[in-house]
């Protein structure tokens, strides 16, 4: 089958409205939750099943061809074996669209997919395990790709297929006047449900984008350079090539400063009667108190996680229409974070609550929608240990060393208004394809190495990437083109 192709001009995005269900559609919602599950569970229950028997049968020196058949692990595969099972494992299957089947089916295709080419050696990044079995308490999401998927005019409501029309929380008019323009064409729409027990739908749309870079674009500094800081008051410094500094965004903090509530809720959640009883070590029936208490804690986090997420979108917005190239660093935020007990622990609530990874991905599509470039950074480019000034690396810069103080020229500035100074003019350099550092008074990094002076290890060549990427829910036929981005977040050009 050949790959969807984004047309040229066109452009992956995602629309994403919380809903308000009436109780009937919220019991749907979870009934279509729950088929996806089972057929998850069903079908991997199968595979391993298949997996085992001809492990068994080899110890017993049966010959390869002579083994129990192979289940297929492709999505057809699968949805043809579930559909031959479903009748006997799920005789209320006819209650829910196919399309909640095929969201589990598509899940667990994936998942196989990932698992046998990192075993493989085929896939770049970490170690993919063997899929697990899903429990009820598990994320429920649903995915639709056919039927009845549109915004209805009224601007208040939007009909998925078998749930029919439901209420939104908020306006669809954005995502209404590109698909009445004609600008924009409804891919698929996913159904999930939160932790604080809200849904929400979002759709996956191709959006046409003008080829022209928007009037808007350059209306700040042509190049700058943004570093984010961990345990401090503000969470973005943005600074140009000849050290000004322009901004810095206040961090929100909001999951510090929801933490008196959560110890408290978790208190009090912890002397309730939950799903496991530790004295017999089995699983029993929680109290109705210990539902409602958990929800509480859900929904205290999905609130410090959406005040996090505002911020972040707004700082994110304006950075990339403002200005032409944006210079960040590659963080490998998890591993910044660590075991180290106590020590450890307020450096690790600090990177949970400062969400690094987020802004360079949020710039990353942005900055495709509004016609600027990124400019990352490689992981070792040593922008905070590196003098703006004179260009001197000093290897012994600690976290906590908030004020960069140089050894040679007595340059004393702010650590990370000096590290925001750098790359700037690492974006610079890859703006104007010179090998020097444009207005800089002194080499800070080469566009031919792009791991600065002195660099902790040696760093391949720094990209200007196009912020293309693939969602985790994309079909599997669809790969996007040089000009295509997918993303996760509910907000018009």
């Amino acid at each position: 089958m050949a790959r969807f192709e984004i047309p040229d001009g066109w452009t992956a995005q995602a629309y994403k409205f919380a809903l308000d269900p009436t109780p009937a559609q919220a019991r749907a919602f979870r009934s279509h939750a729950g088929g996806a599950r089972k057929a998850h569970n069903t079908m991997l229950a199968a595979v391993k099943a298949v997996m085992n028997q001809r492990q068994a049968e080899r110890t017993y020196g049966i010959a390869e061809d002579e083994l129990t058949p192979t289940l297929g692990w492709s999505l057809p595969g699968l949805r043809k074996e579930w559909n031959a099972r479903k009748d006997l494992v799920a005789p209320w299957w006819a209650e829910n669209s196919k399309e909640a089947y095929n969201s589990g089916l598509d899940a667990l295709a994936r998942g196989l997919d990932a698992w046998s080419k990192s075993r493989k050696g085929k896939r770049a990044g970490k170690t993919i395990g063997f899929p697990r079995f899903k429990s009820a308490r598990s994320r429920r999401s649903v995915r639709f790709t056919t039927g009845a998927i549109r915004v209805e005019t009224d601007r208040h409501h939007v009909t998925l297929p078998r749930l029919g029309r439901i209420h939104t929380c908020e306006s669809t008019r954005k995502l209404a006047r590109r698909l009445e323009a004609g600008t924009a064409r409804i891919l698929s729409a996913t159904l999930s449900e939160d932790s604080a027990g809200r849904w929400h739908v979002a759709f996956q749309v191709l959006v046409h984008r003008a080829v022209a870079v928007p009037g808007h674009i350059g209306a700040g500094e042509p190049v700058v350079g943004v570093d984010v800081r961990v345990k401090a008051d503000s969470l973005i410094v943005v600074a140009t090539p000849d050290g000004r500094e322009l901004d810095r965004v206040p961090a929100p903090k909001s999951l510090t400063a929801a933490q008196d509530r959560l110890r408290a809720l978790q208190r009090r959640h912890a002397r309730q009667v939950g799903p496991y009883d530790p004295s017999t070590k089995t699983k029993r029936k929680p109290s109705k108190r210990w539902v409602r208490q958990q929800r509480r804690v859900g929904r205290t986090h999905a609130h410090a996680a959406a005040v996090r997420r505002d911020v972040l979108y707004k700082a994110t917005t304006e950075l990339a229409q403002r200005h032409e190239v944006i210079t960040v660093e590659t963080l490998n935020a998890s591993g910044m974070r660590s075991a180290g007990g106590s020590r450890k622990k307020g450096l690790n609530l600090a990177l949970s609550d400062a969400a690094l990874a987020q802004i360079r991905r949020m710039l990353s599509y942005k900055t495709t929608w509004y016609g600027s470039v990124l400019v990352e950074a490689h992981r070792y480019f040593p922008s905070s240990k590196t003098c703006s000034g004179c260009g001197r690396r000093k290897p012994n810069l600690t976290l906590a060393d908030r004020t960069y103080v140089c050894d040679r020229c007595g340059l004393t500035i702010d650590r990370d208004r000096n590290a925001a100074i750098n790359l700037a003019r690492l974006g610079e350099t890859q703006r104007t394809g010179a090998t020097g550092t444009g207005t800089g008074s002194s080499l800070a990094a080469t566009v031919s190495g792009g791991d600065g002076r002195g660099a902790t290890r040696e760093s391949a060549t720094t990209e200007v990437v196009n912020a293309a990427g693939d969602e985790a829910s994309t079909r599997h036929q669809q790969s996007l083109g040089e000009t295509g981005t997918v993303s996760s977040e509910g907000e018009a050009a």
